[in-house]
């Protein structure tokens, strides 16, 4: 990761934080901290995405996250649709980023476009 942290503003704190934790736990991405109203999501103990209910939600952005399998993925997206997200692309390649790019999308609470995506070239998985 290039960046240390990340936090954004959201409009329902608990709401975010359910969707957040049910949604990337199949990446294992856990809640690791709660401090001053701000909830901190990581691996290996170090939290790196932050949300906090602010005085203004942050505008609908792109936040994709990094699976170590197609598997994750796909788990990913189910995790999320049961947890309130909205389809906004189901797990498969996006060959125009590159051949090995699978990626899933949802749309979160306050309209961000969360994803999960590996890199790596694996066998496709059968349903």
């Amino acid at each position: 990761m290039i960046l240390d942290h990340i936090g954004i503003s959201v409009s329902d704190y608990a709401a975010s934080k359910a969707f957040f934790t049910a949604a990337l736990a199949p990446l294992e991405i856990a809640l690791l901290s709660e401090t001053h109203g701000w909830a901190g999501f990581g691996r290996a103990g170090k939290p790196e995405f932050w949300l906090g209910q602010g005085a203004v939600a942050h505008a609908p952005m792109h936040i994709a996250f990094l699976a170590e399998s197609r598997r994750q993925v796909q788990d990913f997206y189910q995790a999320a649709l049961a947890a309130g997200g909205k389809d906004n692309g189901a797990p498969g390649i996006r060959a125009h980023y590159h051949a090995h790019y699978f990626g899933a999308f949802v749309i979160g609470p306050d309209g961000h476009n969360i994803e999960a995506v590996c890199h790596s070239a694996q066998a496709p998985i059968s349903a």
